[in-house]
């Protein structure tokens, strides 16, 4: 009787949630910001077009989220190559397209840079961002652009998701060429206000759609509702909107986004209202579609003691590991799902404790360097969906790693170092001080150098 009801209860929740923007009581469009662009003397050269093997147009570098660096030289010695001091933090993942590097701030400015030298070829200050004592809550001041960006090839549009003054949140287009900005379109969170919302996720193209996650600020204050806005590429046309079905928070945070797998896209959801009685669709891992219509859902049987002391799995990006699904949160148990089918409450193939998990991991075969507070894990999935931990690093770097040369390389955000280690066994094979940088801080690896975003900007390091 007990499955006959949870099954009721998830295909209640996967009914009726998906819907239009105006259809789940948007809020209003905000006024459009006026942009300032300004050009530097260095003239860009053969940016825009396809997406070549060397490239990192989005989080992680593909859809998967998998965040390795094919044909990434082998690793030589460290050095800084340059660093670009811009006009505030750099919290997003940096992109690298052909030879030029993209940041966003949380002055809601988005630069273009020389990949070799980091000289500004353009720069576009699209508004104001939201001062910190306007905001019920939170750890970021100014807040601007948070979410890593995604460039879209079809259109040779960086995509950009600001929030500005009077809590607006905007998605922009802008040629990567040039800067000129050539989209700009309201992209309210759908349920909640606006303001309690913080928007860091990673955006996230599939086909010609932006899908821009949401979720709450630090502290979890006011009325906040995690969701999903999907934007078309053009501009123009209707958007779409899926809400959590609970009545408060369950926020769509972690700075990794929606994973696509098999078309479909993959959200982890944080901790939400309820902490007994009906479930409410929070403490999960969610399927949508591409019209956001939800298809599956998994959530512990835990959910409502997760719920009550915010030990919820959506502080960690689910990613596909040897054709699982693996997702681990702040409880520290790591889980495996069926990719065809989530299992609904308590569903999953197997689970293990693994750590308290915050970021992205790094995906190889059938191994997850999976982003931990004291050091990253290395866990393997077997072809049966079982988890084994099989090393801790020997350093605590809590960022969110990525591979590339025979190295898997990691920040330690409050330390101000960058580390490479070694793949196999987790040990120091060399370190570079790079200055502070924000939580969860995961470098783009492209031309030879790693690019770490910080809190003044960006900073490359040669690997050669």
């Amino acid at each position: 009787m007990r499955r006959r009801g949870t099954a009721a209860v998830l295909a209640a929740l996967l009914l009726g949630t998906g819907c239009s923007v105006t259809g789940c009581e948007a809020a209003g469009p905000a006024p459009a910001p006026a942009p300032s662009a300004r050009s530097l003397p260095a003239s860009p050269s053969g940016t825009g077009g396809p997406v070549g093997d060397g490239d990192w147009p989005t989080y992680h570098r593909d859809n998967a989220r998998t965040g390795v660096a094919p044909g990434f030289p082998a690793l030589g010695t460290l050095r800084r190559a340059w660093t670009a001091a811009l006009d505030g933090a750099v919290y997003g993942q940096p992109l690298l397209v052909g030879d030029t590097v993209y940041a966003a701030t949380e002055h809601d400015t988005v630069s273009a840079l020389a990949a070799d030298t980091g000289q500004v070829r353009w720069s576009v200050h699209l508004g104001e961002p939201m001062p910190g004592r306007q905001l019920p809550c939170g750890n970021i001041d100014p807040l601007g652009i948070t979410s890593t960006m995604v460039y879209d090839p079809a259109t040779g549009l960086v995509f950009a998701l600001a929030e500005t003054v009077g809590a607006h949140h905007t998605l922009f287009g802008i040629d990567a060429r040039t800067g000129a900005v050539k989209v700009s379109r309201a992209a309210e969170p759908p349920r909640g206000d606006p303001v309690a919302h913080q928007q860091r996720s990673a955006l996230t193209l599939l086909g010609d759609r932006v899908y821009i996650a949401y979720g709450g600020l630090a502290g979890d204050c006011a009325n906040y509702v995690g969701s999903v806005v999907a934007i078309p590429t053009s501009g123009s046309g209707p958007g779409l909107a899926y809400a959590v079905p609970t009545s408060r928070e369950g926020g769509i945070w972690t700075p990794g986004g929606g994973t696509v797998h098999n078309g479909r896209l993959l959200y982890a959801v944080g901790n939400g209202e309820a902490t007994s009685g009906t479930y409410d669709g929070s403490d999960s891992v969610i399927a949508l579609d591409a019209d956001l219509k939800p298809l599956d859902r998994f959530a512990p049987s835990t959910w409502a003691d997760d719920n009550d002391g915010d030990l919820d799995l959506g502080s960690m990006t689910a990613v596909v590991v040897n054709g699982y699904v693996l997702i681990a949160g702040k409880r520290g148990i790591g889980f495996t799902l069926r990719t065809d089918h989530f299992g609904g409450i308590g569903g999953q193939v197997a689970q293990a404790r693994v750590c308290r998990a915050f970021g992205g991991a790094a995906v190889d075969g059938d191994t997850a360097y999976v982003p931990c507070p004291d050091g990253v894990r290395a866990v393997q999935v077997d072809t049966g969906g079982q988890l084994h931990v099989r090393w801790r690093a020997a350093v605590p770097a809590a960022g969110s790693p990525v591979l590339g040369g025979g190295a898997l390389w990691v920040v330690d955000y409050d330390g101000g170092v960058l580390y490479a280690l070694d793949p196999g066994t987790g040990r120091v094979r060399q370190q570079l001080p790079i200055g502070g940088a924000p939580h969860f801080a995961s470098p783009t690896l492209g031309r030879g150098q790693a690019y770490v975003g910080t809190l003044t900007g960006v900073t490359a390091v040669s690997a050669r």
